[in-house]
């Protein structure tokens, strides 16, 4: 479509108005007089003086038309915005995929952990028994008779009559010998170490 058709010209050579200009053929025909363009102005809100007489000065009254009242004024909707749909296809599989890939790694841990957490409560339960094992042992060493068994196996005698130390002044009590007697077979000394 050439320019001619667009703007509606004939005229060939004929440039385009500027913004809010008219054309030559525009200028040269009026259509409208003086009354219609007061009528236009008054319209739109603007004053008029008169400027003819004494009162040039002074606004002219206003006529107000009452008919219809004039429509309220609302805010436009904003246009619709189309957002495509492929990236936030890809964003919510990519989301949901990573959602679903998080959740198998977290259950793959849980029950990694799990089974180190048994194995570690067997474990648990294992030195529990050897504990108390241990210190039943312990118990049965202490007992006097055994006491004076592993005495005798280390080669310890029996005093008949022992000496006493007062600590308060250092004082002896009784006389001190050594002890008189054979060692026991099972003794180290015994057995020649």
């Amino acid at each position: 479509m050439n320019v001619e058709k667009r703007d509606g010209r004939g005229a060939v050579g004929q440039r385009a108005p500027r913004s809010g200009g008219r054309t030559a053929a525009q200028r040269t025909t009026r259509d409208t007089t003086a009354t219609d363009r007061r009528e236009a102005t008054r319209g739109r809100g603007a004053r008029e003086f008169p400027t003819q007489g004494t009162a040039a000065l002074r606004p002219a009254e206003r006529t107000r038309v009452t008919g219809a009242p004039a429509p309220r004024l609302r805010v436009a909707p904003p246009a619709p915005i189309r957002v495509p749909r492929a990236p936030f296809v890809a964003l919510i599989l990519v989301l949901v995929v990573g959602g679903v890939l998080g959740i198998l790694a977290v259950n793959t841990k849980i029950n990694e952990n799990a089974f180190k957490l048994e194995k570690l409560q067997q474990q648990q339960a294992k030195l529990d028994v050897d504990e108390q094992e241990l210190k039943k042992e312990i118990a049965e060493q202490k007992a006097p008779g055994n006491l004076t068994a592993n005495a005798r196996r280390l080669g310890l005698v029996e005093s008949e009559d022992p000496a006493y130390i007062r600590l308060p002044d250092g004082q002896t009590i009784g006389v001190p010998h050594p002890a008189q007697g054979a060692p026991s077979v099972t003794s180290q000394q015994g057995n020649g170490g």
